[in-house]
């Protein structure tokens, strides 16, 4: 799947899910809209015209009991006109009560009929001059039938209030639904969102770790294997193309190598025999030399030295890499390795100007290797700090026991590294300051005998001031 696929459909479940949020959202408020249109349009009108009907009730029984005492017709016009509005009101109610209500709402119309036949009764016996017998119906039935209606009316009401607490109940546990909802649908949002914006957000910076670690190998000239490819998508397309190009890095790298070690194989016969002949020339074998031709012979010699210097360098890099190194694996005295490597070099400090200092710290200074190569090693580290450090100044070979360790210190007060060149110092090939000699492998040659022998070694430096070169070689089984 490519990048824009994979970041289109994390995009896309997002978007889903906040789509069926809102979706969720509509119908709950939907829902919250008919509860509420419930109480509006249904609730309220049914209190208010039971309301009406029960102030119509009492309004009944006051103008009955005018009419009979007064034996005003007046009072019984208004009770006729007030009996009809209330009985309006009932049946108007009937469309906006319930089954269960509508029981009570008949109970009611029922009682309004029996107590009109009361007051009609009442009239005839008012009529015919019974009043007494009007007024005690009255006392009696009527206000009996009165009681009635105002406690079914009363009921009805309470049945009424009972559905509006009961729509507010329902109303209050769907908006907590909804709320609940809501929220638990933009926490998913939420989690999935950030599930897929994580997950795609760690494949892309794991290959592009993964790529920028190669690039950076690739850079110190390590040439590893293959980075592993995950997908198929911008970037494995991008970790495909790097891994040719490593490749083929890799292999001008080897052809450059197998290069440099058959030229420098092929080129040492002919450098050692022109520097025996100048050796023989300058001891004069074929005969003697007059000054101008001694000073020749000794520039030729010279330069076959440092040819054949330059040609086992290579070699010995070339082995390295190839690891057919040669180390051989004795008891060393790391002591006797420095006296060995300065006095070899004392000559050329002396004709440089530099003090040559030895120190040691410590009784027991050997290790485990071959003390060629860390001839080789001392006498590397020494030429360069003599080569780097001007007349007057000092270089100072320390041993010092380090534990499980011997450490020996290289310290010169010469013109040190630049930082930015600290990081590179010992690759094949590279120098801090050019125009000083030298040809970039002295360190490379260094560094490969230390990791032979399975040590480790680091440079502090700071420019203008010096360089530390810190060797630290494991003594190795037996030699403490």
């Amino acid at each position: 799947m490519r990048l824009a696929s994979k970041l289109f459909l994390a995009s896309s479940l997002v978007i889903l899910v906040l789509v069926g949020v809102s979706i969720l959202s509509l119908e709950a408020i939907d829902r919250l809209i008919a509860v509420n249109r419930e109480i509006t349009t249904r609730t309220m009108p049914a209190l208010r015209l039971g309301a009406s009907v029960r102030d119509g009730v009492l309004a009944l029984a006051r103008l009955e009991a005018r009419a009979l005492v007064l034996r005003d017709p007046q009072y019984a016009a208004l009770w006729d006109e007030r009996a009809v509005r209330t009985r309006d009101d009932l049946e108007a109610l009937r469309a906006y009560v319930t089954a269960r209500e509508a029981t009570l709402l008949d109970e009611a119309l029922a009682a309004l009929d029996e107590y009109e036949d009361v007051v009609a009764e009442e009239r005839q016996l008012a009529g015919a001059g019974a009043r007494a017998a009007a007024v005690r119906l009255a006392e009696r039935r009527g206000r009996a039938l009165v009681e009635r209606i105002g406690a079914t009316l009363e009921r009805l009401a309470e049945a009424r209030h009972a559905a509006v607490l009961g729509a507010q109940a329902d109303a209050a546990r769907l908006e907590a639904r909804t709320w609940a909802g809501v929220l638990a649908a933009l926490g998913a949002a939420l989690g999935l969102a950030l599930v897929g914006t994580a997950v795609v957000s760690h494949r892309i910076t794991r290959s592009l770790r993964a790529l920028a670690d190669a690039t950076s190998a690739v850079e110190a000239g390590s040439f590893r294997e293959p980075i592993p490819i995950g997908g198929r998508d911008e970037i494995g397309d991008l970790a495909r193309s790097f891994n040719r190009m490593a490749a083929r890095l890799r292999r001008m790298d080897e052809t450059k190598q197998e290069f440099f070690a058959r030229i420098s194989h092929e080129l040492r016969s002919p450098l050692t025999s022109v520097r025996e002949a100048a050796h023989l020339l300058r001891d004069g074998v074929p005969g003697a030399l007059n000054p101008k031709q001694a000073r020749l012979v000794s520039i030729v010699e010279q330069s076959s030295d440092r040819l054949l210097n330059l040609v086992n360098q290579v070699l010995d890099l070339s082995r390295m890499r190839a690891g057919l190194l040669e180390v051989e694996r004795r008891p060393v005295d790391l002591d006797r390795v420095v006296a060995r490597a300065l006095e070899e070099l004392r000559p050329q400090a002396d004709e440089a100007g530099v003090t040559l200092a030895r120190e040691r710290v410590g009784t027991d200074l050997s290790c485990i290797g071959d003390e060629e190569r860390l001839v080789q090693v001392v006498v590397n580290l020494v030429v360069n700090g003599i080569r780097f450090t001007p007349r007057g100044g000092a270089v100072a070979v320390r041993l010092s026991d380090a534990g499980d360790h011997v450490a020996l210190h290289v310290e010169d007060t010469g013109v040190g590294i630049p930082a930015v060149a600290v990081p590179s110092i010992f690759e094949c090939y590279q120098q801090a300051h050019r125009g000083r000699g030298g040809t970039g492998l002295g360190l490379a040659i260094v560094r490969g005998l230390v990791e032979a022998h399975g040590g480790r070694v680091h440079v502090e430096s700071e420019e203008g001031k010096g360089s530390r070169f810190t060797v630290m070689l494991p003594r190795g089984e037996g030699t403490r």
